[in-house]
C-alpha cells in the first residue's frame, strides 16, 4: 500500500490502539467518530483523494527516490525547485477546496528538515541518524502515514532558557537514556491534526547550548504510544460543531481549520531507531531554521488558497446584498485579490530560488520564505476587514438555523433578512455564515499570525539574512565613497 484513498486513511485510524485524547473535560473514546473532529479529519481525508484526482496527479504525488514508487507528496522528500514550486501550487488548490487547513504539512516540513540535519550531524559526528531517519522515512512512504509534527514547547518563563526553568519539564527533555532508547517528558503546544495522524515527529523548538543537552532531541513515536495524552484546543464555534444545525457551522463540512492539541509526553519511551537527534545542541538552531523555512513558504500556498475561498465568499455577500457592480465595493476586492496574490508570489518566489542541500534535499530561499511568512501574518487580517465591510454587520449578529427552520420565527427572518429578491435569504444567511467561520476563528487568522513563528521570529531571521554589510557596499560605490564596517 503506497496511496491511501481517504477511506483507506480513515479505516487505518481505526485500527490504532485506543488513544488518550481529551477536550472540554471529558476523555474522547473515539476521536474518528466524534463531531467535535469531524471536520478536521474530512480536510486530511482531501489530502488522500487528491492523489487519485487525474486533474491533481502531477501535483498531488511524486516518485520517491528512497522506494522507486510513486507516493503521496505530503510524505516526498524535495529533489529539485520544482518539487518546492508544486508543493505551494498543491496547498493553495486543497486550501480552495476545503477553505481550510490540511494539517499535513507541519509533519512533511519536519521529515525534509530532519533529512537534511541528520545528514549534517553524522558528516560532523560520525552518527547514524541519518540512515536511521531514511529507514523510518520508507516505512512512512510506504504506508502513506499522517505525520503531524510536534515543535512549539511551553515554554515557561520566555526570558529563561530551557536549563534555567524552574519546572525542567517545560521544554520536551530526555529524563533517561537507555540500551534499548530513550524516555522523555515534556509537552508541545499546538500540534496540528495529531489525533487524526499515525505519526508524531517531535523537533527542538529553539537553539540549545551546552547546559541544553537533554532538550535537544528529535524523534518519531506512533500516535498510540503509551504516556501520549492530547488535549484538544478549544476553538471559536467548537460547541456549534455538537449541534444539529449544519450551516450555523459555516463551513459546514470541513470546519474553521482542523484541530491543534496540548501534546503531553508522560515519560514516554522511544526506541534508537526513531532517535534522530540526541544530545547535539549545535544542531538544534539548524534544525528550527530548516523546518522554518519551509513552513513559512507554505503560507503564501495555503492562505492564498483560503483566501480565494472568503474572496468568493466576499463577491457572494455582496451579490446578494444586491451591489456587486458598486464601485466601492469592487475597489474592495481587486485590493483584497491583490494582497492576496502577493502572499503567493511570496511563496512562489522562495521556491524557485531554493537550493540543493549537501543532503540532496531542496531547500526553499530562507530570505524570500520569512518574507513571505511576514506578509502572511498582515494581509489576511486586511483581506478579512475589507470581507466584513463588503458582507455587513450581519455576519456577527444573525440568527441561527435553528431560529430560521422555527415555525413562528422563520417566516420573519426570511421577509427582513432578504435583500437582492433573486437570491433566496438563506443562501445569503450560508455565506455570511461562512465569511463568519472563515474571519472569527484560529485558521484563517491567528494561525496567520502565529503559525510557524510569531512575525518577531520572522523579523529577527530577515536581519540575519538581509545581508545589510552589501547592500551599503552597492550605496558607497555608487556615490563614490569608501566603505568601512
Amino acid at each position: 500500500m503506497v496511496l491511501m484513498t481517504g477511506e483507506e486513511y480513515i479505516k487505518s485510524l481505526k485500527r490504532r490502539k485506543k488513544l488518550e485524547v481529551y477536550a472540554f473535560g471529558e476523555e474522547i473514546d473515539d476521536p474518528v467518530e466524534h463531531p467535535l473532529l469531524r471536520p478536521s479529519l474530512y480536510s486530511i481525508v482531501e489530502t488522500y483523494e487528491i492523489a487519485h484526482d487525474e486533474k491533481y496527479k502531477d501535483l498531488a504525488t511524486a516518485k520517491s527516490h528512497l522506494i522507486g514508487e510513486i507516493i503521496n507528496r505530503f510524505t516526498h522528500i524535495h529533489q529539485s525547485v520544482d518539487d518546492l514550486v508544486k508543493k505551494v501550487k498543491l496547498l493553495r488548490v486543497l486550501c480552495q477546496r476545503t477553505g481550510t487547513c490540511v494539517q499535513r504539512c507541519v509533519g512533511w516540513d519536519a521529515l525534509n528538515a530532519l533529512y537534511i540535519t541528520t545528514y549534517e550531524i553524522d558528516a560532523k559526528h560520525g552518527t547514524n541518524y541519518h540512515e536511521r531517519f531514511k529507514n523510518y522515512l520508507k516505512y512512512v512512504q510506504q504506508n502513506d502515514l499522517m505525520c503531524a509534527g510536534a515543535m512549539t514547547d511551553v515554554k515557561g518563563d520566555r526570558s529563561l532558557r530551557p536549563y534555567e526553568q524552574k519546572d525542567p519539564d517545560l521544554y520536551v527533555r530526555i529524563v533517561e537514556r537507555r540500551d534499548d532508547g530513550i524516555v522523555v517528558r515534556g509537552a508541545k503546544a499546538h500540534t496540528t491534526g495529531a489525533v487524526h495522524s499515525h505519526e508524531i515527529i517531535v523537533l527542538p523548538t529553539r537553539a540549545m547550548t551546552e547546559n541544553d543537552r537533554d532538550y535537544a532531541v528529535a524523534f518519531a513515536i506512533p500516535t498510540d504510544t503509551e504516556g501520549v495524552k492530547m488535549i484538544v484546543g478549544r476553538q471559536m464555534g467548537d460547541r456549534r460543531r455538537l449541534e444539529e444545525e449544519w450551516f450555523d457551522l459555516g463551513n459546514y463540512k470541513y470546519g474553521a481549520t482542523g484541530h491543534e492539541t496540548l501534546t503531553i509526553f508522560d515519560d514516554v519511551f522511544v526506541p534508537w531507531d526513531r532517535v534522530f537527534m540526541c544530545g547535539e545542541v549545535e544542531f538544534a538552531g539548524m534544525v528550527v531554521e530548516t523546518f522554518s523555512s519551509y513552513h513559512r513558504q507554505n503560507y503564501g500556498g495555503c492562505k492564498a488558497g483560503m483566501g480565494d475561498v472568503l474572496i468568493g465568499a466576499s463577491a457572494l455577500a455582496a451579490l446578494y446584498n444586491g451591489v456587486p457592480n458598486a464601485p466601492h465595493i469592487r475597489e474592495k476586492l481587486v485590493e483584497m485579490v491583490h494582497m492576496n496574490e502577493t502572499l503567493y508570489a511570496c511563496a512562489l518566489a522562495c521556491s524557485y530560488e531554493g537550493y540543493k542541500t549537501p543532503s540532496g534535499a531542496y531547500r526553499p530561499e530562507p530570505l524570500l520564505a520569512n518574507v513571505c511568512k511576514l506578509n502572511v501574518t498582515r494581509f489576511p487580517y486586511e483581506i478579512a476587514r475589507l470581507s466584513h465591510d463588503i458582507a455587513g454587520g450581519l455576519v456577527a449578529t444573525m440568527p441561527s438555523e435553528k431560529d430560521l427552520r422555527n415555525e413562528k420565527l422563520g417566516k420573519y427572518i426570511v421577509k427582513y433578512l432578504q435583500a437582492n429578491a433573486k437570491y433566496p435569504t438563506e443562501h445569503r444567511m450560508r455565506v455570511f455564515r461562512l465569511i463568519e467561520n472563515m474571519t472569527m476563528s484560529t485558521g484563517y487568522l491567528i494561525e496567520s499570525l502565529h503559525g510557524a513563528g510569531s512575525p518577531q521570529t520572522q523579523r529577527i531571521m530577515i536581519s540575519r539574512l538581509a545581508n545589510f554589510k552589501e547592500k551599503m557596499k552597492m550605496a558607497a560605490r555608487l556615490v563614490g565613497v569608501p566603505f568601512e564596517e
